[in-house]
């Protein structure tokens, strides 16, 4: 199935000024820009950051064709959210929502590809560790990161393989025909994937 074989944007080496940046300024950059998704009104000021952000991740030297696969990822359904957007709200508050949610994509995007999955989850650890005082359990939230980072690429295939599956057998207008399937198999992957951590006691509490 495709999308088992990569993660989102990639960690690529590299020497890049966004490489060198310390980790917690990029984690402050991707925070930023989740913020701003929610208090920017104007669409020209999303275009604008969004098209910041794409040249901070060309800058990473990872390559224009990560960024739209990065993209790509996520265009059918920032569509269909931007095409009821535009019927209830107008176009201009639409262009908005949907560039807001490119400007997280590509943010966090630039965070993959400049950072190994080891140091992202080490920081993810590191940045919990003070809520360990309100029962928060670092290692396990990192566990839940590498997980997610590890399914969506899984759902990503799943749903292009059943797409081309129903194109083949002309139920390409049947939503059941392609949303059932992926469903199916997402659950038997969450469940494969809880087994298997089980198997190896991960994510269970530690007992006194």
């Amino acid at each position: 199935m495709r999308g088992h074989g990569f993660l989102i944007a990639n960690y690529v080496r590299g020497n890049s000024i966004v490489h060198r940046t310390p980790l917690w300024l990029k984690f402050l950059v991707v925070a930023a820009c989740g913020a701003a998704s929610f208090l920017i009104v104007d669409w020209v000021v999303s275009l604008l950051i969004f098209v910041l952000m794409c040249v901070l991740f060309m800058l990473t030297g990872a390559g224009f064709r990560r960024l739209l696969r990065a993209i790509w990822l996520v265009a059918p359904i920032l569509v269909v959210i931007g095409l009821f957007q535009w019927w209830q709200l107008g176009g201009p508050t639409a262009a908005r929502i949907v560039l807001n949610v490119l400007v997280c994509v590509v943010a966090a995007s630039v965070l993959t590809a400049t950072t190994p999955v080891q140091d992202l989850l080490d920081g993810v650890v590191a940045l919990a560790k003070p809520f360990r005082r309100f029962g928060a359990d670092p290692e396990r939230f990192a566990l839940t990161i590498a997980v997610m980072l590890r399914s969506i690429p899984f759902i990503a295939g799943a749903f292009s393989d059943v797409r081309d599956s129903v194109r083949a057998r002309g139920l390409e207008r049947n939503p059941r025909a392609l949303v059932l399937p992926v469903f199916i198999t997402t659950v038997a992957y969450a469940r494969q994937t809880g087994d298997a951590l089980a198997a190896r006691g991960l994510g269970e509490p530690e007992r006194d």
